[in-house]
């Protein structure tokens, strides 16, 4: 900020005429004190290390995302062949369930 107030009072000097010359601090001039220009430096140092733990947070992120995906590649295979032995239990167990529904209907024909 205080460059750009440098940079406008070098550039008006240079074309004031020698004159009329202004007082020190024209309109729009930034001055920072010694206490202001720590408290910037501070902030941006601040500012500069959450950048810094904010990508190394993402390159984490990314790296454990990479590492999920890899797992669930390997994974999958046993997944599929998990759902297929689920599939087929659930229809042996509807082929029980039939068997011993006409038991039953046997049993109960008999009571009669």
């Amino acid at each position: 900020m205080s460059q750009f107030a440098w940079e406008s009072e070098a550039g008006h000097e240079a074309t004031a005429e020698p004159q009329a010359q202004e007082p020190a601090a024209p309109a729009g001039n930034v001055s920072l004190s010694p206490d202001d220009f720590s408290a910037l430096e501070e902030r941006i140092l601040r500012a500069v290390d959450l950048v810094k733990r904010g990508r190394a947070a993402h390159a984490a992120a990314e790296e454990r995302a990479a590492q999920a995906e890899v797992k669930l590649r390997e994974h999958a295979p046993l997944i599929e062949h998990l759902q297929k032995e689920v599939n087929a239990l659930r229809a042996e167990r509807d082929q029980v369930r039939h068997r011993v529904e006409g038991l039953l209907g046997q049993l109960d024909a008999l009571e009669l």
